[in-house]
């Protein structure tokens, strides 16, 4: 990797997102399994940031169709955050994963691939752990 490319470990940055006027909620709500979506229209209520990661963790990341080739690289890099609990993870790491979740494509994932995109990536709020 070259070094005008980021490096370190990255995360899903709630701040970011909020001082962005951008809604964690509403993003990860779009990652819940359809038990999940339910319960949560029934209730009529909104979760914490916290709640929401934590259900999405121990439930809906366990559905298959939860991370999968079809899905867009970033998409799919928001929900291995999800899925791990937003523990920040290294561009290496984070690509391996993304290959076993997406059916071992791996250059779609590469660290290369993805260090260009999490570094002009602004919509899920993913950046480098400071």
């Amino acid at each position: 990797m070259s070094d005008d490319q980021p490096t370190g470990r990255w995360f899903i940055d709630l701040k970011w997102l909020e001082k962005n006027n951008r809604s964690f909620l509403v993003l990860a709500q779009g990652a819940l399994c359809s038990q999940c979506r339910e319960q949560m229209e029934e209730n009529k209520k909104e979760m914490a940031a916290a709640d929401l990661l934590a259900n999405i963790r121990d439930c809906c990341s366990k559905v298959p169709e939860f991370i999968t080739d079809r899905s867009p690289v970033l998409e799919s890099v928001f929900r291995l955050f999800l899925a791990n609990g937003n523990q920040p993870l290294e561009l290496e790491g984070l690509s391996k994963q993304l290959a076993e979740r997406r059916g071992g494509a791996p250059h779609a994932a590469s660290a290369a691939v993805l260090s260009r995109l999490l570094g002009n990536e602004r919509f899920y709020g993913l950046r480098q752990v400071a």
